[in-house]
């Protein structure tokens, strides 16, 4: 290397390491504000839509596909986006949480906004912020900030559509000062009670809050008292609304290497063919509800009886991917990350594995948050794991390991559950378990689960960041 071409490698790397550092600052900034799930107590929208009003209102700059619901919200959300690129529609993308960095949560053409980009949008926000807190009950939150962040970045791309995810419930949440022209709830199940309610009908009140007159409210199958509110709320509004089951569905699945082969009835028409690379059924039923947003939302551009164009549809499934649900980040022994943190996602999850992988044995290494419904999560997880690996997260709402485990030996008994309070820990006494145990070379598996944040601390560490 020529000594020029040094010192140019030099001045990058020191650039880099700068861009670093003021992005890992902005990341500690936002973690100092009110936490993520502290910000629904005495809910109410005006904190945010006075930060939006100062900031110009950038949540209107483009039309809005929102979605809610109990499971499935990001890889729903994530098939939107692919399908929209597809389809030539550059699209912002909102989802929370995250499982590494604060900046996946903004996505911009299908990818993270750059760390540059966040911080840079981070110091164009703050002084509307600041503003904005001496005006307020309290200063705005964690959460409410990175959403008009990422209206902003939105806003100033521009996007021709923002896909914005709920982070809880919906009438209260920060995304809700933004209007969707499609409306989408995936299934509803009990989560969040303590804020939403602890029925889901009541919790289905509170989601229905993000479907707004005028709108197309794509609604998931749901348990009919929870379907029953949605329609109830559509009415009032005078929004349509499309059916999973009756409107749109799921016609035929089949299993494929890396994934399903699906055929798909959408609002216009039925797509076969369609190779989906994520695994099970509930990934099915949440493809159906991204196809039938998508068709709603380009309804201008859809001949009645038709549909969309097949090939576009199969393209953009083909590329979708979800990070951290059901995601293979490791081979000899196979390790799986899976997000599942409540009794309906673990159910789903235990049923998918079943489904598409044959392991012998699998063992899950699992850290949970102690405000969730822990027994119901271990008990959906209990029939597909051998071994339980009880750990813990790096943030303050997680169940200690050693609780954790208490309640584990009531359900898998004793003989079955280990203990590794350390995630790094746990994660290698999982593969080593599963290495020891397997009934054939390469037969056994880990499942990382439990919460999304030990799903994303462990892609870390094992290097799937």
């Amino acid at each position: 290397m020529a000594r020029g071409d040094g010192g140019r490698a030099d001045q990058a790397a020191q650039t880099d390491r700068a861009a670093q550092e003021a992005y890992a600052e902005v990341e500690r900034a936002l973690l100092r504000r009110l936490p993520e799930h502290k910000s629904v107590e005495g809910p109410t929208l005006e904190r945010i839509r006075l930060l939006c009003e100062l900031l110009g209102e950038p949540q209107h700059a483009a039309p809005v596909i929102h979605l809610t619901g109990t499971n499935g919200k990001t890889s729903t959300a994530r098939m939107v986006d692919s399908l929209l690129a597809a389809f030539g529609v550059r699209a912002g993308r909102l989802t929370s949480p995250h499982l590494a960095e604060i900046r996946e949560r903004i996505s911009l053409a299908g990818e993270p906004v750059s760390p540059e980009r966040f911080v840079q949008a981070y110091h164009e926000v703050m002084p509307f912020v600041d503003l904005a807190d001496p005006r307020l009950d309290r200063p705005l939150s964690f959460f409410e900030i990175v959403t008009a962040i990422g209206f902003a970045v939105f806003a100033d791309a521009p996007v021709d559509a923002a896909v914005l995810e709920v982070g809880l419930g919906g009438r209260f949440d920060a995304t809700n000062v933004a209007d969707g022209r499609v409306a989408v709830v995936t299934p509803v199940a009990v989560d969040h009670a303590q804020y939403l309610g602890d029925t889901p009908a009541e919790i289905a009140g509170e989601k229905a809050g993000i479907i707004k007159p005028g709108a197309v409210a794509v609604i998931a199958q749901q348990e009919v008292e929870v379907a029953e509110v949605l329609m109830r709320r559509a009415a009032e509004v005078g929004a349509s609304v499309a059916r999973e089951g009756l409107e749109f569905g799921v016609v035929n699945r089949d299993l494929a290497v890396g994934g399903q082969q699906l055929t798909l009835q959408g609002l216009h028409g039925t797509y076969d063919e369609i190779f989906l690379p994520l695994h099970g059924v509930h990934q099915a039923h949440n493809a159906s509800v991204a196809l039938a947003a998508v068709e709603a939302f380009l309804a201008g551009g859809v001949t009645e009886g038709e549909g969309l164009d097949a090939d576009l549809v199969r393209e953009g499934f083909a590329n979708v991917s979800s990070p951290g649900r059901l995601e293979v980040v490791r081979r000899s022994p196979t390790v799986l990350l899976d997000a599942a943190h409540n009794p309906h996602g673990a159910t789903a999850t235990a049923a998918a594995v079943t489904e598409s992988f044959s392991f012998e044995p699998l063992i899950g290494v699992v850290g949970v948050m102690a405000d969730k419904d822990v027994e119901g999560v271990l008990e959906a997880f209990e029939p597909v794991l051998s071994r339980i690996v009880c750990t813990q997260n790096s943030t303050t709402r997680a169940m200690p390991a050693a609780e954790l485990a208490e309640i584990a030996m009531d359900i898998f008994g004793e003989e079955r559950v280990d203990l590794a309070p350390r995630l790094d820990e746990a994660l290698d006494l999982g593969m080593r378990l599963a290495e020891e145990e397997a009934a054939a070379f390469g037969s056994g598996g880990v499942l990382v689960t439990g919460s999304v944040i030990t799903a994303g601390e462990a892609r870390v560490l094992l290097g799937g960041r």
